[in-house]
């Protein structure tokens, strides 16, 4: 079969990723992967496992150049025979379903995110994501919340959890060498507790709760003061920047917390750290953050909400605690840090495991195989 996947760009991104191990599921499969993009980071990656980029301006939402891009891709359809586009963003989407109509190609959609909506225009807008033939929920989360939004689209849903590349993320994949690499680029010494925030800049990520929760541990001063990575891309928000600068000054935590920018070894991140924190103050569709934690035996404090509710046990693998509640998130952060390194383990271990049996990239990419053959066999 020729999968066509559509997506604005291939940076870093939990639907970009998932784009590349669907790729190469495709391939394994003896399929032919594409990607429509506009590119990004992510390229050199989708060459090496034989996958195929088609460069086209995705990201735009220009109303007239989705229309080109709906000419673009219906002769790009016709022109490689492709059975399936696969479509996982808003705006490519109406151009891939237009497409899709044109041609006759069947049309897939994963709905990522929770595209909130607040208006009845904003929903119609965001109703393409739940008009393919079948619709993958990538969390009983989204499930739920596509059944509310497009009550429509309830029957052709299929749950598909992202995955975790578990060989990747195993801590004895993770040489001693590595994670001193990453201490010293980072200008981290490892004699103290160290926390990571991994996620782009924005405020909805909850750097802000972090940065107060840092504050309020400084003030208690009933632990040894840990230190907080805060490791993403500002993807230009330059005012946000300036505004995590700021309040770490307000909080005195100068010595405490860093910007370190984005990570591309991030398995070499988490071995790094003690703890994790993922206090997103929206709820997040999946928490594919947590999860690559978890299998990297690393204890997790996540918000309360979302897809992370289905990552996360409490008191098992990890705390959840309150969305923008900075106290909550000092106050799990201080228990968490005054367990011993063995209880801690003892968590860790058990968050492999609930990652391993749950949310490996083996299952997602041979569930997105079953999704695509379901299509292909479905009668018209």
């Amino acid at each position: 079969m020729k999968i066509l996947q559509v997506i604005p760009e291939l940076d870093a991104g939990g639907a970009e990723r998932t784009t590349l191990e669907v790729a190469e599921a495709i391939i394994a499969d003896g399929g032919e992967a594409l990607v429509a993009s506009q590119g990004g980071r992510l390229e050199g990656e989708l060459d090496a496992l034989g996958g195929r980029l088609i460069r086209m301006p995705l990201a735009s939402k220009n109303p007239i150049t989705l229309w080109q891009n709906t000419n673009r891709l219906a002769d790009l359809i016709r022109l490689e025979g492709v059975d399936i586009v696969h479509a996982r963003s808003r705006a490519p989407a109406w151009s891939a379903k237009w497409a899709s109509d044109r041609t006759g190609a069947h049309f897939v959609t994963t709905y990522h995110g929770t595209y909130n909506a607040r208006s009845g225009l904003k929903r119609r807008y965001n109703s393409v994501m739940a008009r393919g033939e079948l619709v993958i929920a990538n969390s009983q989360f989204i499930s739920a919340h596509i059944a509310r939004e497009h009550p429509f689209a309830q029957p052709r849903v299929r749950v598909i959890p992202r995955g975790v590349e578990l060989a990747r993320f195993a801590p004895d994949a993770v040489s001693p060498e590595r994670v001193d690499a990453l201490a010293e680029a980072w200008g981290v010494r490892q004699d103290r507790a160290i926390l990571i925030l991994p996620g782009r800049l924005t405020g909805w990520k909850g750097q802000r709760e972090a940065i107060r929760a840092m504050g309020r541990i400084r003030r208690h001063g009933e632990i040894e003061q840990p230190l907080l990575l805060l490791a993403g891309d500002a993807q230009g928000r330059d005012a946000y920047v300036a505004e995590l600068e700021n309040l770490i000054a307000v909080e005195g935590v100068k010595d405490d917390v860093r910007l370190v920018g984005h990570c591309t070894d991030m398995p070499a991140a988490f071995a790094l750290s003690d703890l994790v924190l993922t206090p997103s103050n929206e709820p997040e569709a999946f928490g594919r953050t947590a999860a690559e934690a978890g299998a990297m035996e690393k204890p997790v404090i996540a918000a309360d909400h979302g897809g992370a509710q289905e990552v996360i046990l409490h008191s098992e693998p990890g705390w959840r605690v309150t969305p923008g509640d900075d106290e909550a998130l000092a106050a799990a952060i201080e228990g968490a840090l005054s367990l011993s390194p063995a209880d801690r383990a003892g968590m860790g271990a058990r968050a492999r495991a609930h990652i391993s049996e749950h949310f490996s990239t083996a299952a997602l990419q041979a569930s997105t195989l079953r999704v695509y053959r379901e299509v292909l066999n479905s009668v018209p």
